[in-house]
């Protein structure tokens, strides 16, 4: 008895319903329109290289990567950064500040995605203006002498924005990607790859050690062509402790397990401290407390702790997208206001001096 054989289907009735909308512009065509002055080059090669030089270890500052959760208005980011940027003149003997511009922010299930894909925060998508807006901002910011910090998230986005970046980090959903591996390996930039969300050290220093390494892999090229990209690997990462479920990991021996874990992987011992997330249990107002303590360690001599991450707003908390939205504040996780954030960056920098 022959046995039925699964009825044969073209392609289409296996792809689900995902219909094109709007065109988007090529990476070549929007670094056409917002284009980057040799000058302004110069300037972000030299951020990256004292970025790079602090994460090693041979200058003794700090780095203090820090801004607003995600970026939701371009307005209330720009003053923020005009009030960083005064800031970090003020400090630079002791840290170096670099503003965190996320324009994309990841998802547990669903919600708002970022400036870059709803910048109209009314579901309309129009991620041809947030590319835009997202560059524009980007670039603002790095004129006025700030390193731009993001999270990269959708690698397809990442030649639009790579140019202008003084840090990226990869977080704690995607450091177990091989494709976000892959595309670390071919950037010219200074990355944090961040625990996994249980805690997990370990999948972040294999991304480290994948990131080393060359690769050959799919992508999109400058003009938007899917591509054969060959990446040479780049060996400028560094750990990021952020904490997970099960609490925590900034204490001292949740610190010397990890810098011990990074030697005995053949990695740099530079680590930076994410004073949210699970480390300040999402109370954005425990952050100082999270950051005093790093400070105490590194007085007490462990040289492993070369940076922090802080999350700050113009104003303390975070609002809800479906209300009537408030000036300076947060749509998504809570952040510290620039009042109590400006207070405890001169504390630091008088413990660090």
């Amino acid at each position: 008895m022959n046995t039925p054989q699964p009825a044969l289907h073209n392609n289409a009735s296996h792809n689900l319903p995902a219909t094109a909308g709007i065109t988007l512009p090529t990476p070549a065509e929007l670094q056409q329109r917002l284009p980057l002055s040799a000058s302004l080059r110069q300037r972000i090669d030299s951020q990256r290289q004292d970025i790079s030089n602090i994460l090693n270890g041979q200058d003794p500052r700090l780095l203090v990567v820090i801004g607003p959760c995600s970026i939701h208005d371009p307005v209330a980011a720009m003053d923020y950064a005009q009030r960083l940027a005064e800031l970090a003149q003020e400090l630079s003997g002791s840290m170096l500040l670099a503003m965190r511009i996320y324009t994309e922010k990841p998802r547990t299930t669903v919600g708002w995605k970022g400036l870059l894909y709803d910048p109209l925060l009314d579901g309309s998508a129009r991620m041809d203006e947030g590319l835009a807006l997202s560059r524009q901002l980007m670039l603002h910011v790095a004129e006025l002498g700030l390193p731009v910090a993001t999270e990269l998230l959708q690698p397809l986005t990442v030649p639009y924005f790579a140019d202008l970046l003084g840090w990226a980090a990869i977080g704690a959903r995607t450091s177990e990607s091989q494709i976000h591996r892959e595309m670390v390996s071919g950037l010219a930039v200074p990355t944090g790859f961040k625990n996994a969300t249980d805690g997990s050290v370990q999948v972040a220093l294999d991304a480290m050690r994948a990131a080393a390494h060359g690769h050959d892999y799919m992508g999109v090229d400058a003009n938007g062509r899917v591509a054969l990209l060959q990446a040479a690997g780049n060996r400028n990462t560094h750990l990021v402790l952020r904490g997970g479920t099960a609490g925590s990991n900034y204490d001292v021996e949740s610190v010397r397990q990890a810098g011990l874990a990074l030697q005995q992987a053949g990695l740099d011992t530079g680590i930076m401290v994410d004073c949210s997330h699970a480390n300040s249990g999402k109370d954005p107002l425990r952050q100082p407390q999270v950051l005093a303590e790093v400070l105490r360690q590194r007085r007490d001599g462990n040289r492993n702790l070369r940076a922090v991450m802080i999350e700050s707003h113009l104003l303390d908390g975070q609002q809800s997208l479906d209300g009537p939205l408030h000036y300076g504040i947060s749509v998504t996780d809570g952040c510290l206001g620039w009042d109590k954030t400006a207070a405890m960056l001169r504390q630091a920098a008088q413990l660090l001096s």
